[in-house]
């Protein structure tokens, strides 16, 4: 009987494992990946974070490096695989969950293959980017073009002179739609206008304002309502690069039919691909037979402790606690407050 099982080695899960081991215990950590890096390295190629190294670092292991720099994702992946070989918790690799049954005193997971194993208590920490969302777009079943999610999108080589439509209105979508410009003609198109925030307000990044103010660390409900729309960061070049139309921004579009769209002023225009920059859900589709999610996936909790199911707790949910919780700087206190808690 494993006392704390944690489904997941990526940020999330890694940062289970650390409250747990921090809090006495002997964490089991189950990973279906080859390696603790979560979705890290299936990420497009020129994936920056948004956040500078000083606020990316997971609890107890420093980023490293030029703390104001904002690392790459092979540094992310990089320094995961470090932090879980400091960690020192035991991670078992490529053990897929398939089912968590709740019983009588605990649980019962379920890995690919059939290995069973029971636990007294289970954190959930695939986090909330495991499913890659793709909304329903009017005619996007007869659209005879590409069409690609951003989970699947990797550099702008195989766009190379062709017209190229970029689906949404955040960090990703316009990172994505700018690279491609300079080697295709890219729309951003979206249902709401891109909302930018300065990156660096008065020469300070706006982490550093999130965090002296306690934005960052604001509880959803209390300061920011959980439907805030998360900003596009920029230090005026994505704004710049849209303004001067490279790529341009529209409306989303009214309809697809064979390879082309039709635009909200009725003009129709021949489109090689679409690319889906349009968010994820929570990959815990392990957890529906027992009734811990709802009608739309998403897990029945509070604060991430599971209100179905006493001893089933999450970490990684976007918007799970506060503005940061789904993000490198903000799973390791959401870990803290769920490991406290569990099973009480």
């Amino acid at each position: 009987m494993v006392e704390v099982l944690v489904i997941g080695a990526g940020q999330s899960g890694l940062a289970a494992a650390h409250a747990v081991k921090f809090a006495g215990g002997s964490p089991v950590v189950l990973e279906a990946g080859d390696r603790p890096t979560g979705s890290w390295a299936g990420y497009y190629d020129s994936l920056t974070l948004f956040s500078p190294a000083r606020y990316s670092a997971l609890p107890g292991l420093a980023f490293g490096g030029d703390p104001d720099r904002y690392p790459h994702r092979d540094e992310v992946v990089a320094y995961l695989a470090r932090y879980a070989e400091w960690l020192g918790v035991e991670i078992r690799a490529e053990q897929r969950v398939e089912k968590v049954v709740a019983g009588a005193g605990g649980f019962e997971v379920v890995v690919a293959g059939g290995e069973r194993v029971a636990a007294r208590r289970v954190i959930a920490a695939t986090g909330g980017f495991g499913a890659p969302y793709r909304p329903a777009l009017p005619g996007l079943e007869r659209f005879a073009g590409a069409v690609v999610h951003a989970a699947e999108y990797r550099n702008p080589e195989p766009y190379a002179g062709k017209r190229v439509v970029v689906v949404g209105a955040g960090n990703s979508a316009v990172q994505i739609a700018h690279e491609l410009a300079a080697e295709a003609r890219v729309t951003l198109a979206s249902r709401k206008p891109v909302h930018f925030v300065n990156q660096r307000p008065l020469g300070r990044d706006v982490h550093w304002w999130w965090s002296v103010t306690g934005v960052d660390r604001a509880p959803v409900g209390r300061w920011l309502p959980q439907q805030f729309s998360t900003p596009v960061l920029d230090e005026g070049i994505y704004r710049a690069a849209i303004t001067a139309g490279r790529p341009d921004h529209r409306p989303m579009f009214t309809g697809l039919d064979g390879d082309a769209v039709t635009w909200f002023d009725g003009i129709r225009e021949r489109v090689d691909a679409l690319i889906l920059a349009t968010g994820y859900r929570p990959g815990l589709g392990y957890l529906e037979a027992m009734g811990a999610l709802d009608a739309n996936g998403y897990p029945r909790h509070r604060s991430g402790l599971s209100t179905t199911h006493p001893g089933l707790g999450f970490v990684g949910l976007e918007w799970q606690r506060s503005l940061s919780s789904a993000t490198l700087r903000g799973v390791g206190p959401d870990a803290r407050y769920v490991v406290r808690r569990l099973g009480r």
